[in-house]
């Protein structure tokens, strides 16, 4: 028993490490454990830009998100025309100054509510505080005074429209009524070369379809490349906690599928940019022939997806003081006098939904991250959305699931529990081998193990259920953690987001309760010191879980009530009467 207790305590202080590593990698820092995906990014990047990009231009901003001009910074703004486009899931301005998307606001997505204190929604549910109720909105494209998130497209490669020139917009309908779709055309003619951008927009879909289609009324040939890209900031937003995970984050992101998903950092594009100052190539660059580019955040992303299969590349740049941007240059080929080429994508934004990633790119739905236990938990979260189609509610869902578990792991715990009521009986012995040897620790070892060999008597077998529990319960953390399905998600009464906090602190208590129950229906360890500990661990456990996401508290305590009544069963009905105490 003193070794089921010592393993119990290795797997607590190993959760809360690997919780502390993963709150870690989700703010952008390095991990203890596994390389950063940006250290290998930067070795990829450094290698010189292909022909087709090294005459890019500088795709630099002002302060608030206002392109200027890289020749000549203080030259007067030019007039433009912001275009609201509105949808049933979203409203986007677009502006015809580059035909830029310079804000994007979700309509079925709330802004979390910030609270000062962890015990603010406890004293606003008992009536002690004004409850505060946030109904902004989810924003992600912004050219705020405090964030700039901008997707620019243009061309590369000559004097040819981009995300500086103007651009005139077509009449049309600019809401979607009972249309199932709606666009807005951009045009811009530069040197005899027309930009024609066209944004689609369908009832309810995030992915918004862009088609550029440029057309040579020159004399010459042309071979312009087309360049789409996601500008962010660098500003790393404040609030989180080691339990809660990080309030928010932001991170561009690369796929291809030689290298699979990146996720970057802006601190280390900034380092990067730094150490190939003043050499002759200061752009990073990589090519391939598929991917995207993306920048994510919690429970959110913005992509930009070619659709047509072609030779692109992949850059990270500082374009600004503490403003950086994620894109993917495609080459259009030559196109003669008098012809036209069109190139496909989509500009997805919105939520991180796993079915809804799955659909539109290969490799996009890795955005939503599940930590280093993703191995387990994409197929929890799999069985969970297959019984929440079933129920149509998350919390019973959960309830559901940790049923499932248990069932599913029960002849394991039979056969723990069988061989703790060996323990149980044999625990008189092993007290007086201590007595016998305690000025020998080796012969007290070898006789302890002749003492479990002759009783038939695995000394881990009551952990094994523990520790298979372990990964699920950590995997299950991050589920609630990364999954926008569960986001604002209510199970009853009291709890109405199941990935925010008890706000009673009742589902707590409650595990407080089962926890010291299940404790009291084990065999108490032999030595004083170890069983003070053990009653501490509910104690010590029920404080933390005042900061877990209330689903992963409400799995714990419908598994510790099940445990109970799994142990009742099997001590009254499976386990022999020679083998109980």
């Amino acid at each position: 028993m003193d070794i089921k207790r010592t393993v119990l305590w290795v797997i607590f202080s190993m959760s809360l490490l690997l919780l502390w590593d993963n709150w870690m990698r989700h703010n952008g820092k390095s991990s203890m454990f596994f390389p950063s995906a940006t250290t290998q990014q930067s070795k990829n990047t450094n290698a010189p830009a292909s022909a087709s990009a090294v005459a890019a231009p500088t795709l630099a901003v002002s302060a608030n998100g206002a392109p200027v001009s890289a020749n000549n910074p203080a030259v007067a703004p030019v007039k433009s025309e912001i275009i609201t486009i509105t949808t049933d899931v979203m409203k986007a301005d677009i502006d015809t100054l580059g035909g830029e998307v310079r804000r994007l606001e979700l309509l079925k997505y709330k802004e979390d509510a910030k609270h000062e204190h962890f015990y603010t929604p406890f004293l606003e549910a008992v009536g002690l505080k004004e409850k505060t109720e946030n109904h902004k909105n989810v924003v992600l494209f912004d050219a705020g005074e405090k964030r700039i998130y901008l997707a620019q497209t243009g061309l590369i490669s000559g004097a040819f429209p981009n995300h500086k020139s103007v651009f005139v917009a077509k009449p049309g309908k600019r809401t979607l009524d009972a249309d199932s779709s709606v666009q807005l055309l951009l045009e811009s003619e530069q040197n005899g070369v027309k930009l024609t951008k066209t944004f689609t927009f369908k009832k309810g879909d995030y992915a918004v379809g862009v088609q550029h289609t440029v057309s040579n009324n020159s004399t010459a040939a042309i071979t312009p490349s087309l360049y789409l890209q996601l500008i962010h900031d660098g500003t790393k937003p404040e609030g989180g906690s080691m339990f809660t995970g990080p309030s928010e984050f932001y991170a561009p992101a690369i796929y291809t599928d030689a290298e699979k998903f990146q996720k970057l950092d802006f601190e280390k594009i900034h380092k990067a940019e730094k150490e190939l100052a003043g050499s002759s190539n200061n752009s990073h660059a990589k090519s391939a022939d598929n991917g995207w580019v993306a920048v994510i955040q919690h429970f959110f992303v913005s992509a930009f997806v070619p659709q047509d299969k072609g030779t692109r590349e992949f850059r990270t740049e500082q374009v600004k003081e503490n403003v950086f941007s994620v894109s993917t240059v495609l080459p259009l080929g030559s196109i003669a006098p008098g012809a036209s080429k069109s190139s496909d994508a989509v500009l997805y934004s919105g939520p991180q939904s796993t079915a809804t990633l799955e659909k539109i790119a290969p490799g996009l739905e890795l955005v939503k991250d599940y930590g280093i236990l993703a191995i387990i938990a994409k197929p929890l979260f799999g069985l969970m959305e297959l019984i929440h189609g079933l129920i149509g509610n998350w919390g019973w869902t959960i309830v559901a699931f940790t049923i499932a578990i248990k069932l599913a792991l029960f002849p394991l715990s039979a056969a723990g529990y069988r061989s703790m009521a060996k323990m149980k009986v044999v625990t008189p012995k092993m007290q007086a081998v201590r007595e016998r040897y305690k000025n020998d620790p080796q012969k007290m070892n070898q006789a302890m193990m002749e003492l479990y060999k002759t009783e038939k008597i695995n000394p881990l077998g009551g952990c094994f259920p523990i520790l298979i529990q372990m990964p699920i319960f950590l995997a299950l953390y991050w589920v609630l953690q990364a999954s926008v399905e569960m986001r604002g998600a209510p199970w009853m009464g009291w709890i109405t987001d199941l990935t925010a906090p008890d706000p009673l602190f009742i589902l707590p208590v409650i595990y407080a309760i089962s926890m010291y129950i299940t404790t009291k229906l084990n065999p108490a360890p032999a030595d004083p010191m170890q069983a003070k500990m053990m009653m501490f661990m509910p104690l010590a456990f029920s404080v933390m879980f005042f900061f877990f996401p209330s689903g992963l508290v409400l799995y714990w305590v419908v598994n510790n009530i099940l445990s109970i009544g799994q142990q009742w069963v099997i001590n009254n009905k499976l386990i022999p009467p020679e083998h109980k105490a």
